[in-house]
């Protein structure tokens, strides 16, 4: 789906793998996996491709023909990974564009980035499991399994695992701008 999504934004601009990479900073070989679905990219590689085509992230992820109704099953989801020491993903949406949301885990002592940051969106993230703070515009909020917080992500925000065991939530974003 991301490859294949990839793929088509990259030949619709008539670059090459290499032309891609090196604009990108990154290996031929990377986006090779990338495109063939062997490797899921890092959040900071979606980025960089973003960067490239002058898009945000989501444009990554749209899908021209996705669905009406769609089922997300374990194991079959698209993965974004960041860092270490930040958070991982699981899509359940698809990419139509008006919403996105993530199961994200966050470990012990993780953040979901280095310091906070905003987005032109409407953001919804439930605690599955385990304790996170949410850092938003300059406040602590503790959430706790089951408990929830909406807000404007045009105000900087984060999310910190500063418990000693994992966690689990769920983003809910829309408009889509991860």
């Amino acid at each position: 789906m991301l490859g294949d999504r990839l793929r088509e934004l990259r030949q619709h601009r008539g670059m090459t793998l290499r032309e891609l990479a090196a604009r990108a900073h990154v290996s031929a070989g990377l986006l090779s996996q990338i495109e063939n679905g062997y490797t899921d990219p890092s959040v900071a590689t979606l980025r960089k491709l973003a960067g490239v085509f002058d898009a945000e992230i989501s444009t990554l992820f749209t899908e021209p023909n996705a669905p009406q109704v769609h089922v997300s099953k374990p194991g079959t989801r698209s993965a974004l990974s960041a860092p270490r020491g930040s958070i991982s993903y699981e899509r359940l949406t698809p990419g139509r564009g008006d919403l996105e949301v993530l199961r994200a885990d966050l470990a012990p002592g993780d953040a979901s980035s280095a310091e906070p940051w905003a987005h032109p969106s409407t953001e919804c993230t439930l605690v599955l499991d385990g304790v996170i703070v949410a850092e938003i515009g300059g406040e602590s909020y503790e959430l706790r399994a089951g408990e929830s917080v909406t807000f404007d992500s045009r105000l900087p925000h984060r999310y910190l695992n500063t418990a000693n065991h994992p966690a689990a939530f769920v983003i809910a974003v829309t408009p889509p701008t991860p």
